[in-house]
């Protein structure tokens, strides 16, 4: 029974990112807008730009819609350098290392490139901006501080646990391409930019820091971040320059996206829960899809879960076993001092296994997984436990809570055969969890 929970586990959780494969979103979008294929007909060049752990993807499948008109197009996008491949007109620029999620002076030297083609345009073209998860770090176009500077704030934000929302108004406040920048630069006939979204509300001003949406944050909003995590003696010129941004020195971000302009979501995390629950559907589970909108700290949201799952077992509530319990959306890890190795995934399933202990982990699964293949800085996409889990720690001697106290979940759950590895994904819509009561 227990290798089988494990078994449906992977395949519903497998189910949700074939979903939102880019390959599959992209060429049904170009075919179901009229108005984006004409546009393609009449252009004089297509300029394509972009950025995100889809990119590779997106950028091929692309190129496959528009086979008819592919002398028109040119172009670079932006991916991680392990999704670099050779493509017939679109050029994939390697713009950070593997395992990586800050930005690099390779991701700058793309960007400027983007820059310059979308300054380059004429009033007879048409731009494709090709965005999904991960954009933001790999879109860096540094405006008034160094590319150090950008990098310590980035990483200062994450180690605090700011989410996506907070972490983008200040990037934006630190970009020329960032916040609606890359849209303003283009002088054509029609700008269209393609999402996969990897934020909560799949907001378009913060999937990948919103380089084609106009931005409601203002300088003030990104010191008043800053402040709230208490980083402000930490980043002096990132606060220089907001400040003078805040004073009306510098130019704010546009607030109101050009007409020419269309933004189009193509997949989000709600298309991939669904796949996931036709799939526990034809598994024979009984269904509680607790929706894409879960956020706040992991241990927390670990904590609730696994009250869900005693309730399951103990009083048939919300549903009697056999049971699944889907969640999507994207937790955040504060991580202290001294952090070991994981993600927040990872940290998901170790405070599960932590709270329930072993007689709460009987006829349970528990799986939660980054659906762009990479958990952290880890090479795993997430873990995966089950009934067999405690037993293999008890035998190690494992303590767990020391483990999830120093968010060390890696080396612990890849000793006992729970990780999940995927390699990338090559799409990106948060994070899906499966929980399995039978």
């Amino acid at each position: 029974m227990t290798s089988s929970l494990a078994a449906d586990a992977l395949a519903i959780w497998h189910s949700a990112i074939n979903a939102v494969r880019a390959g599959d979103l992209l060429p049904n979008c170009v075919r179901t807008h009229p108005e984006l294929q004409q546009a393609i007909d009449s252009a004089r060049r297509v300029l394509v730009v972009g950025a995100g752990k889809a990119g590779a993807a997106m950028s091929e499948a692309l190129e496959t819609a528009v086979a008819n008109h592919l002398d028109k197009v040119t172009g670079i996008v932006n991916v991680p350098a392990d999704a670099v491949r050779l493509l017939q007109r679109i050029v994939l620029h390697a713009a950070r290392p593997a395992g990586s999620n800050h930005p690099t002076a390779d991701g700058v030297a793309g960007a400027e490139k983007m820059l310059g083609l979308m300054q380059s345009s004429g009033p007879d073209d048409v731009a494709i901006c090709l965005l999904s998860g991960g954009g933001s770090a790999l879109l860096p176009a540094p405006d008034g501080v160094s590319l150090e500077d950008k990098q310590a704030v980035t990483k200062l934000l994450h180690a605090c646990g700011a989410t996506i929302h907070e972490m983008n108004a200040v990037r934006k406040h630190l970009s020329r391409i960032k916040g609606g920048r890359l849209a303003e630069t283009f002088r054509g006939l029609a700008f269209f930019s393609l999402i996969v979204s990897d934020v909560v509300g799949d907001a378009l001003d913060v999937i990948a820091s919103g380089p084609t949406a106009a931005d409601p944050s203002t300088f003030a909003d990104a010191l008043a971040v800053l402040d709230r995590y208490g980083l402000r003696s930490k980043v002096p010129a990132v606060v220089a320059h907001l400040e003078r941004g805040a004073s009306g020195q510098i130019p704010e971000t546009p607030k109101v996206a050009p007409p020419h302009v269309h933004n189009v979501l193509i997949g989000n995390n709600a298309l991939a829960l669904r796949a996931a629950a036709a799939k526990a559907a034809e598994l024979g589970y009984r269904l509680l899809n607790l929706g894409a909108f879960v956020e706040g700290e992991t241990r927390h949201v670990a904590v609730a879960t696994a009250g869900v799952i005693r309730s399951i077992r103990a009083e048939n509530v919300p549903l009697a076993p056999p049971a699944c319990v889907l969640m999507g959306g994207e937790t955040t890890v504060t991580l202290g001092p001294e952090a070991g190795k994981g993600g927040r995934n990872q940290e998901f399933v170790l405070a599960v296994l932590d709270k329930l202990g072993e007689a709460g982990m009987r006829r349970v699964a528990v799986l939660s997984g980054g659906t762009d293949g990479e958990d952290g800085p880890t090479d795993a996409a997430g873990a995966l436990a089950d009934e067999r889990t405690w037993p293999e720690l008890r035998r190690r001697k494992v303590d767990v809570a020391n483990h999830l106290d120093r968010h060390d979940a890696y080396p612990l759950l890849d000793a006992v055969g729970g990780l999940i590895r995927t390699g990338l994904t090559h799409t990106n819509v948060m994070d899906v969890r499966v929980l399995l009561v039978g």
